[in-house]
């Protein structure tokens, strides 16, 4: 696996996004969704996103791209290939240089033949290329005459992650491309965003199914409640929880059905009632004072990064 430690492509630093919300008195106030989010992408890697739902996966997808919705707030800084993403530079770049595979197949447009829509509006037509990527997903050659109603989703889901595979965008966002297909079509799907990442392309790998994604990824970075717990080399994913520097890591990985789906007491905090401190102290068996009353600092431990007192 290719990975530039040089110059990272994407630079997300202490990211925050908030909500203007109404109560039931119709008084506002701002629900803070994520918070101190920080993480890099290289080009030439996959960074794979793990976390549960309702961590900030996707809401991180939309605020690099710059299509939260109009009552978002979001602070720190987000940088592509050394710039700022200004809402200016967002929208010249989104579909361009930086490419989503949505988490929706609602984003396929129902009233256009499905081969039209993965072809675009490029010139020349890339009907050619589009097909033999139809062929790699097992799709039908009849396919790209059907109408996306008349998909199955798994179906749908190959047709979107088709789309931004024939962009030359270098930087893709892939949320959650492969649920609803089987394990070969999962496979044959992250094989592509390998191959784009080792033609020198930056994927970020939005993915439940971690333990494919510890497979093809070059690193790997935990969500938590809005924040990053923890960057790490894959490899230390794949060697075990002895390798992993944070507690919700380790949790996560012991979590996964091979590893004995152990869970751990408590849930994850809503956005409304977050804790003081470390997110994750109240459900921590080695939380102290300090991690109930102070937010810790994302800390380089042995080749990765972690927001933890107690990681090491």
């Amino acid at each position: 696996m290719n990975q530039n430690v040089n110059t990272p492509l994407l630079e997300v630093s202490d990211l925050s996004v908030s909500f203007r919300m109404y109560d039931g008195a119709l008084e506002q106030r701002d629900l803070q969704v994520i918070s101190s989010l920080s993480l890099t992408v290289y080009p030439g890697e996959i960074l794979a996103i793990a976390g549960s739902s309702g961590s900030g996966k996707s809401l991180l997808a939309s605020a690099i791209l710059g299509i939260l919705p109009g009552n978002a707030t979001t602070g720190g800084s987000l940088r592509y290939n050394g710039e700022a993403l200004t809402p200016e530079r967002q929208k010249q770049l989104r579909g361009t240089e930086i490419a989503l595979v949505p988490q929706s197949v609602a984003y396929l447009d129902p009233l256009m033949q499905v081969g039209k829509q993965v072809d675009g509006h490029r010139k020349p037509r890339p009907t050619e290329k589009r097909r033999g990527l139809f062929r790699r997903f097992g799709l039908p050659e009849k396919t790209e005459k059907l109408y996306p109603f008349q998909l199955s989703g798994g179906m749908a889901r190959r047709a979107l992650v088709s789309t931004a595979l024939l962009t030359d965008a270098r930087l893709i966002i892939a949320d959650e491309p492969t649920p609803g297909m089987s394990l070969d079509q999962a496979l044959e799907a992250l094989k592509l965003f390998r191959e784009m990442a080792d033609e020198g392309r930056a994927v970020v790998l939005i993915t439940h199914d971690i333990d494919l994604a510890f497979a093809f990824a070059d690193r790997v970075a935990v969500f938590y409640a809005g924040t990053t717990v923890e960057t790490a080399p894959a490899q230390d994913f794949r060697q075990g929880p002895e390798a992993l520097r944070h507690p919700y890591s380790k949790a996560l990985w012991n979590a996964l059905p091979q590893n004995g789906f152990t869970p751990i007491a408590g849930f994850q905090p809503y956005a409304g009632n977050l804790p003081q401190g470390c997110l994750f102290a109240p459900r921590c068996p080695y939380a102290t004072e300090e991690c109930h009353t102070t937010v810790p600092p994302m800390r380089q431990v042995r080749g990765g990064e972690v927001r933890c007192y107690h990681g090491a």
